[in-house]
């Protein structure tokens, strides 16, 4: 099976959605070719959630990922994950689509973003398991 792209959308694409590229880029790269992107742009990653990353993946996604535009990543997705941003995101053609609705963990203490990326992680292998079972159907 090719490997199915997926990208996650948040508004600014500095925490949460880069939070969720890293991951699956750490935990299933073998079964996703990982994606972000907002609506707007941030000039850097949120540093906390870089610090986060870098704890429990020692991946530094200062070094690996920056703030993208959706016109910045593939138009054509197999999957679509919007983290919650509590806006429209615009249409963009995916053969599946789902909201996380994660809330945004930026100026919490650092327990919101361990809970955001163990959410992250749970949610993304269980988008997998649901694939692999054909409980979503991708071509």
């Amino acid at each position: 099976m090719k490997k199915l792209k997926i990208a996650f959308v948040c508004v600014h694409n500095s925490c949460r959605s880069q939070m969720a590229e890293a991951i699956t880029k750490e935990l299933a790269s073998d079964f996703f070719e990982a994606y972000s992107a907002g609506t707007e742009t941030k000039p850097r990653i949120n540093q906390d959630a870089v610090r986060i990353i870098k704890d429990l993946y020692n991946v530094d996604m200062n070094q690996t990922q920056k703030s993208k535009l959706l016109d910045d990543i593939p138009q054509e997705l197999d999957v679509l994950v919007t983290m919650g941003c509590n806006v429209e995101c615009p249409f963009i053609p995916t053969q599946h689509r789902e909201d996380w609705g994660l809330d945004d963990p930026t100026g919490l203490p650092d327990e919101a973003f361990l809970h955001t990326a163990e959410v992250i992680k749970e949610k993304l292998l269980l988008l997998r398991k649901r694939i692999e079972n054909k409980e979503i159907d991708i071509q």
